[in-house]
């Protein structure tokens, strides 16, 4: 097995894409550091469920040939390694959602913001581990077993896209896409190390298995902002099988201009959450950060409180019995036991109470519109905790933060009260490293729609707290 070039597996995509032009290095070169790496890390994190080598390598040869060219015209990820979640319907390929119902199943189509990827000359490796039916926010499941965090294989690496987490920390992938439907970006981007974002309902097409489902996002994990706005360009867009994709398509530039003078609110707790001391200082930590770069901060209280979970998990166990309730019968005793109390719970759920959903979700805007009106950002800890053990359950009892018993689904994100604030972009910057080795995240949320605020922001906390030099030990 040939040692990686841990430079080349750890080069951000702009900057990759900038060395093809100019013949520094090629899209071969790339590759070969990258499946190098795979082999040697993928076996301690398991965050693949499919790999394609051989193909991936011809596809970067034939990219390679177009740099070659004298015209230079290449696509906009022309031979960039890119990692696709084994949720995102891929035509020919099998899908399984991490789940054993569908290991045997081939896509007969391809999910529209992949396909674009594709266009762009993006070249598919590697498929990313999830939990079964994207669930939770750690990344295990009954078909591919735990996924590990490389910055400390105890931990996970946070889920659902925890695969695609994992392998852009560890330098297996240069860029991955993940979903969020309470937070799979944000959580795996926060637990990693890495950028994440959270686009707002309608930027980013959805898919024919998912249409017009308000909490569900698709977009970028990446080891840089600039990375995750080249991928935004090329996956936004309004698309035929998403009636609610946007018709105007928003280009992010590839620099951002600065922020001195903007007003930066902080929300710790959201009104209801128990924070772990490791992530508050961290977080305030980031707070100075906004402040140096000439920001003024203050704290803010948004009152939400746990109806705002019941809210969320209303909408949640309800949209899996009508996705999944036809599989219950045949196969609850093969998914995931918390995938089947998901399924029980929806099955349970009337009219009323999902439509009361859209009540709490007035009530959720009514205190955090006036605060989005008044400042321009919104911060907050991505997560209560750096992260939760590798093989953490999700039913635990005795789980714990700051030795106050909460719930061991939910009670350690602070990422889904946003899904139901959907219309609202959300990017998810490391905000410091915890002592267990783990990374810790800080959410920066933005008006609705106003994705250009996020990357600004986003942008000017990276060139004050640079973590591109970071890289885990495994």
């Amino acid at each position: 097995m040939a040692s990686a070039d841990l430079d080349l597996c750890y080069m951000t995509a702009t900057e990759a894409i900038s060395k093809f032009k100019t013949k520094k290095i090629s899209p071969v070169d790339l590759m070969k550091a990258v499946i190098d790496r795979c082999e040697a890390v993928n076996p301690k994190v398991n965050a693949f469920t499919y790999t394609f080598f051989e193909r991936a390598l011809a596809q970067a040869k034939k990219a390679e040939a177009r740099y070659m060219k004298t015209d230079g015209r290449t696509r906009a990820l022309e031979g960039i390694p890119t990692a696709i979640k084994d949720f995102h319907s891929v035509k020919g390929e099998v899908t399984t959602l991490g789940s054993k119902i569908f290991a045997n199943t081939r896509s007969d189509n391809t999910a529209p913001t992949i396909e674009r990827l594709f266009r762009a000359g993006a070249i598919m490796h590697c498929r990313t581990t999830t939990p079964e039916f994207a669930h939770s926010g750690t990344t295990k499941s009954p078909l591919w077993g735990i996924t590990r965090n490389p910055w400390n294989l105890d931990y996970g690496p946070g889920g659902s896209s925890g695969g695609a987490g994992a392998a852009v920390a560890a330098g297996m992938t240069t860029i991955a896409d993940g979903t969020d439907g309470g937070g799979s970006i944000r959580i795996p981007a926060s637990a990693c190390g890495l950028f994440g974002y959270k686009p707002p309902f309608g930027r980013n097409p959805l898919d024919r298995e998912h249409p017009y489902e308000p909490i569900l996002h698709y977009g970028p994990i990446t080891r840089s902002v600039a990375d995750a706005a080249l991928m935004q360009n090329v996956m936004s867009g309004p698309h035929e099988v998403d009636i609610c994709s946007l018709r105007t398509r928003l280009r992010l530039p590839k620099a951002f201009k600065g922020i001195e003078g903007w007003k930066v609110a902080l929300s710790m707790d959201l009104g209801y959450k128990e924070i772990d001391p490791e992530v508050e200082a961290n977080t305030r930590q980031a707070a100075k950060v906004f402040e140096s770069l000439g920001c003024s901060v203050e704290e803010v209280d948004l009152a939400w409180n746990y109806g705002v979970t019941d809210a969320w998990l209303a909408h949640w166990q309800g949209l899996f019995w009508a996705v999944a309730g036809d599989l219950y019968p045949r196969w609850r005793y093969e998914m995931d036991p918390f995938v089947t109390s998901i399924l029980e719970a929806g099955s349970r759920h009337d009219a009323t109470r999902m439509y009361n959903v859209n009540t709490v979700r007035g009530e959720m805007y009514k205190t955090l519109a006036p605060i989005l009106s008044k400042f321009d950002i919104l911060i907050t800890p991505t997560l209560c905790v750096p992260a939760v053990k590798a093989d953490h359950s999700e039913a635990n009892p005795d789980f714990s933060i700051n030795g106050k018993p909460v719930p061991a689904y939910l009670g350690w994100i602070q990422t889904y009260p946003f899904n139901l604030m959907s219309q609202c972009p959300v990017a998810s910057v490391p905000s410091g490293t915890s002592k267990s080795g783990v990374p810790t995240g800080l959410q920066i949320i933005a008006k609705t729609y106003d994705d250009m605020s996020v990357f600004r922001a986003a942008s000017a906390f990276e060139s004050a707290k640079p973590w591109l030099g970071n890289r885990p030990g495994v």
